[in-house]
């Protein structure tokens, strides 16, 4: 997926994550949460995983929780509790919305890992200067500002000057200097970057750009294929081939042929990178093996 146009992972990955906000049925959600899942466990690994799962599985289970006691919609009633009234409907649908939550924050953490800085830039640097060029270095100065605070700390550390050593004043006082460090650091930084711009030319009229990315055939032939998968479950959609309501009563479309066609290729739609990463493994380590 690292290898593909910016335009066919941009677009990837939009179709995905509006499916996945627009159709909250549960089998979709299922799907695009286990994929996503997988997808970043393979990107980043199962360690860095565990920060986000950190904030995720509460954030799932309040979305759940709160839901059913402010919605009261529904027509089967598990719990009363004086004139609060919890359904079955809306213990669903918050279950739902949590499952979406989740996904939508997984695949922007894999969004995140493929499309960078450099990319959007490419994609949006002639449509909205500005608001890429923003973006953009806001995505690199948040990793650099984490790294740059990390380097601070075990400095101020080292010398005894943490925020976890001494009384409350003195641990005040050290806050201050890391942030005053910081906020100069941030500064610096922030005026060689702007001498950088400006040598190279930034703003200028005919200023010219350097880029690496070309669509080739091979590119053409996976966004097709993508781009069929989508259109397909997107029809599937329209036409109420897959279908659910949560209230008053929940009902769902009855099992069908067309609907698990529809299912199948959204599997295949959020397995999309996962797979063919896998098949660019395979393939390097193949090659690796006969030489």
């Amino acid at each position: 997926m690292r290898n593909l146009h910016p335009a066919i992972s941009f677009s990837y990955f939009a179709f995905v994550i509006l499916i996945t906000v627009v159709f909250m049925h549960p089998v979709t959600l299922c799907i695009s949460l286990i994929s996503a899942l997988l997808y970043a466990i393979y990107l980043n690994g199962i360690k860095s995983l565990r920060l986000t799962l950190l904030v995720l599985v509460p954030m799932m289970l309040l979305a759940a929780i709160i839901n059913p006691l402010f919605n009261h919609l529904g027509n089967t009633v598990l719990i009363t509790v004086g004139s609060l009234q919890i359904t079955l409907e809306s213990t669903l649908y918050g279950l739902s919305t949590a499952g979406m939550l989740a996904a939508v924050i997984l695949w922007f953490s894999c969004y995140n890992k493929i499309m960078t800085s450099d990319k959007f830039t490419y994609l949006f640097g002639k449509i909205i200067p500005s608001v890429s060029l923003i973006i953009s270095m806001t995505l690199r100065f948040i990793p650099r500002y984490l790294s740059q605070m990390k380097k601070i700390t075990y400095a101020q550390q080292a010398i005894g000057r943490d925020l976890n050593s001494g009384h409350l004043i003195d641990r005040i006082r050290s806050g201050g200097d890391i942030l005053s460090i910081m906020v100069t650091w941030a500064l610096e930084n922030g005026v060689d970057t702007a001498d950088s711009m400006r040598s190279r030319g930034y703003g200028l009229k005919g200023r010219s750009s350097y880029s690496l990315y070309k669509l080739d055939s091979r590119d053409k032939l996976l966004a097709a294929f993508s781009l069929y998968l989508a259109i397909m479950v997107i029809v599937g959609i329209a036409l109420r081939l897959i279908s659910i309501s949560y209230f008053p009563w929940i009902t769902l479309n009855p099992f069908s042929i067309p609907a698990l066609l529809i299912y199948l290729a959204f599997l295949l739609l959020c397995l999309f990178p996962l797979l063919l990463d896998g098949f660019e493994e395979l393939k390097w380590r193949s090659s690796r093996s006969r030489i």
